[in-house]
Parts: structure tokens; sequence; C-alpha cells
């Protein structure tokens, strides 16, 4: 077994392909586009550069690829909220081989210390945790939804057996769109419903640039405190709006205000992999004319909870109450466009928006796991701190 770093055209290309060998026989699982992928390892695409470094490789035996993974540093959560500095390994796919395995975690770890980096989080990403974070665990019957990762059960053991640890749990809830509501959503929701400071709306494209500043303000207010989350830029915030605005449809897209000050969102998106998945990973023209095909069909029924926050000062006053029942009105009563909602998923150290989700009734459908690898094997290990 060899690891070839990659540095050419080649080997970029045997990193993008090989997962469609890995999974050609998994019936769930869904490509993702290339370009998205190709994104990530972008200096001029991937805004995390400014604040980083990335590396990746692939494992060959002989000539045919076997395994990959990436390594990432990105020093504004590099000390973020952790006893020693900590990176990131992501994009790993691997046959089922523990030797093989260690390599790849070999060849991230040995990268990340020539960095002075202490311990490694993974799987995840080089970017936002909204995207390709988590190992799967359980949830193989189903799609994975747009930049969400997908893996084989094998996965776990190999990372266990390594010897991560794990350091979060990820939830991903799902229900159908016209099952009641539990009651207390009514009861929380009055409660600002009969304040006149208090005003609740969808987003509009015509005023994407302010609802785009009004999403950065509740964000940096209510996420960034958690660990290895940094705050969001404007151009952060741009970039992402961008990104979303030829999907997004503005009728799920909630925002709370308090005396016109944003102080709250809920924000849906269609679940486009519903669409992409006719694609096979290739957004060329084709790719293109068959999603505009899809798009105008209107074939895609399930919508993704993307993200909800609420700022501190106005948690427990029943905004989040509000907010879903915004939503609720709109998608079970005005506009029945969609059938099945899942939410992005929530990690098990958020309880107060666990406790939100399950009022918004629905299952656990699919676990993701974060794990940590402490280089110090002597070093006690520490789970993600519970946010109170």
């Amino acid at each position: 077994m060899k690891i070839v770093e990659v540095t050419d055209k080649k080997s970029a290309r045997e990193f993008l392909t090989f997962p469609t060998w890995l999974y050609r026989n998994e019936a769930n699982w869904i490509r993702p586009i290339d370009k998205d992928i190709q994104r990530v390892f972008s200096k001029e695409k991937n805004k995390t550069f400014r604040n980083g470094e990335c590396a990746r490789w692939v494992l060959k035996d002989g000539e045919n690829v076997i395994g990959r993974i990436a390594a990432f540093v990105n020093q504004k959560i590099v000390n973020k909220d952790n006893k020693q500095p900590t990176g990131g390994v992501g994009f790993f796919e691997c046959i089922d081989n523990q030797k093989a395995a260690n390599l790849l975690f070999d060849t991230g770890k040995d990268w990340l210390s020539e960095r002075d980096i202490e311990a490694m989080d993974g799987p995840v990403n080089f970017g936002d945790r909204d995207a390709w974070w988590g190992l799967l665990i359980d949830g193989f019957d189903r799609e994975p939804n747009y930049q969400c990762n997908y893996h084989l059960p094998y996965y776990q053991s190999l990372f266990e057996n390594y010897g991560f640890q794990l350091y979060f749990k990820q939830f991903t809830f799902g229900r159908n769109i016209f099952d009641p509501l539990d009651p207390r959503l009514s009861e929380k929701a009055e409660m600002v419903q009969n304040d006149p400071d208090y005003s609740f709306r969808h987003l509009r494209k015509s005023e994407l640039r302010k609802y785009t500043e009004d999403f950065r303000t509740v964000y940096n207010e209510a996420w960034a405190s958690h660990s290895g989350v940094a705050k969001m830029s404007p151009t952060q915030a741009t970039s992402i709006m961008k990104k979303l605005k030829p999907i997004m449809d503005e009728r799920i897209m909630w925002f709370g205000y308090y005396k016109d000050e944003p102080v709250g969102f809920y924000i849906n998106i269609p679940e486009i992999n519903q669409i992409f998945k006719h694609v096979n990973g290739k957004l060329n023209l084709l790719g293109k004319l068959i999603f505009l095909l899809h798009k105008f069909r209107k074939t895609n029924k399930k919508m993704i909870g993307l993200v909800f926050g609420i700022s501190p000062k106005h948690q427990g006053k029943g905004v989040d109450g509000a907010l879903i029942m915004a939503v609720r009105e709109m998608v079970q009563e005005k506009y029945k466009r969609y059938d099945l909602l899942e939410m992005n998923w929530i990690g098990d150290f958020n309880p107060k928006m666990l406790r939100v989700v399950d009022q918004v009734g629905g299952d656990i459908v699919k676990t993701h796991h974060t794990y940590r690898y402490l280089f110090d094997r002597n070093r006690p290990f520490e789970r993600m701190p519970v946010k109170s």
C-alpha cells in the first residue's frame, strides 16, 4: 500500500471518483456534486483558506485506489474551547481494511502534528459544520441529504479501532409535514404573538441583502458561542445566500424581529439531493437541464430544516414557538408543497434545541458521530461540553 498526496490532476481525479466505485452497490448513496467537493479544496472558492490550510491523499494498492483522506487546520477554531490545538480529518473513504484505514489516519495525524496540532476531529469539513460533518452510524436505509455524509457501516469500527473517541452525537429528525405539532408550541407562540414589538415574516428574494445581514446577525449571536463554531463574516453570509439563491423557496425561510431588529430565524430549503440524485454528480449542461426539469415539475416533496437560531436575549420568550407555528401555517394550510421534513443535524450538546425539535415532533432517522483523537494517548479524554 502506498500513500500519494493529491498534487496534480490525476490524483485529484482519483480522490474525487473513488467513492463511485466504493458505493457502486449501495442503493441509497447519492453521488455528491463534483463541483461541491472540488470547491472545498479550491483556494479561490473556499474562504476557509484565508485562515487555514489543508492537504489530501489517496491510498493505492498497486494502481488501484483503495482509500482517501484529507486533513485540515482552521486557525479560527483551532484553539476555541479546546484544551489542546485541534485540527481535523475528513472526506475519509476506505475499503474494509483496518491496516489501510490506519495508514490514512496516520497520514493525517502526522501532517497535523507537523503544524503543532495535538488532536484531530473527524470526519469533519474544511469549512462550516453545515456540510460534510460526522460519521453515519445509523440511518443507512435513508438517502443522504444534500452535502451530508453517507458512509458504509464498517467505518465505525475503522475509526474506533484506531482510537477515535466519541466527541458528540448528531441527530437528524424526520416527520410527516401534515402531522400535528405539540400543543406546547402554540402556547409558546402566544407569548410573543400578543406582543406588538415582535413580528415574523418570510424571506423575500427582492430584499436578499437585508435578510443576509439579518441571518448573519442572529447566527453570530446564537451559534458562534458554541465550541468549534467561528463567527460568520459578511462575505461568508453573502456566499451562503448566493449558493442558496437558485434553490431557495422564500415561503419556508422565516425570520423573527423585535422592534424590527432580527432576533431569530428558521431556515428551510428544498432538499435538493432529491433532484441531484438524477444527475450523477455532474452539473454540466445536461445535468443543469435535468435539474431545471425536476425543479419545474416540482418532483421534490421533501424539505430540510437547515438551521434554527434565537438570539440569547430572546430565548425562553416563545420566539422559537412563534417561528415554528408560522412555518406550520404556511406549509400545512397555505402552501402545501412538501410532504416530508428532515431537520439538519442537532448535536447532543444542545439540549435546548433538542427540546424544541421534540415539540415539532418526528423521530431520529439518522445518527452521525463526530469523533476526536488525542495524539497524547495518556491525556484524559473529554466529550464536548453540554451547552447550557
